[in-house]
């Protein structure tokens, strides 16, 4: 390997395909946050109606749209994130706010799949023993932590995105040029800049 191409910046995305790749992460993230959004409204449904009809439905729709739907959205946001943080000046490894991002949706990708699809599936099992007359069943109170927990997780992945926090892993210390570069943001360039 020669000394021009090991020195040589990784590919950037062109404008255009950044825009596409972008559009796709906002729009499977939208996605993902909606389903979430309706399996909250569907298990706060289930645990506060006397109807054990309404509740035995309710559970068992839970089963038909929660989770390959989030999970198809989860990879596909996944996917997307990959390819603008390589082909980006942002990188996968580079920012604390894009690793962080990183791992939420890693981590609750493998949540979807191993802890939520099992649970959904027990839901379901109750939901049908409630439409066929059993009210002995007990309703599934587990579900309401990821009806919370979710949510939360991808409201902080969207507000990372927006204010990108923390700096850089390793703490690479801004130069002068990298601040004036940088928006101005409640006086930090200008007192960078004025060294107060």
């Amino acid at each position: 390997m020669n000394q021009k191409s090991s020195t040589q910046r990784p590919r950037r995305l062109s404008a255009r395909s950044r825009k596409v790749f972008l559009v796709t992460h906002i729009l499977s993230a939208a996605m993902w946050i909606g389903v979430d959004v309706a399996l909250g409204i569907l298990v706060i449904t289930a645990l506060l109606t006397d109807d054990a009809q309404v509740a035995g439905s309710v559970l068992q729709a839970l089963e038909l749209f929660a989770i390959w739907p989030m999970f198809g959205a989860s990879i596909v946001c996944l996917a997307s994130g990959l390819v603008l943080g390589l082909g980006s000046k942002y990188g996968l490894f580079r920012y604390w706010w894009v690793v962080v991002e990183f791992a939420f949706n890693v981590a609750m990708s493998v949540m979807i799949v191993s802890s939520l699809r099992p649970g959904i599936g027990g839901a379901a099992e109750v939901g049908r023993q409630l439409a066929a007359g059993n009210l002995a069943v007990d309703l599934p109170v587990e579900l309401l932590a990821p009806v919370f927990v979710a949510p939360t997780m991808l409201l902080i992945a969207a507000i990372l995105s927006v204010f990108k926090p923390w700096g850089r892993v390793g703490g690479r210390r801004s130069t002068p040029r990298d601040v004036v570069q940088q928006p101005l943001r409640d006086g930090r360039a200008v007192r960078a800049l004025s060294g107060v």
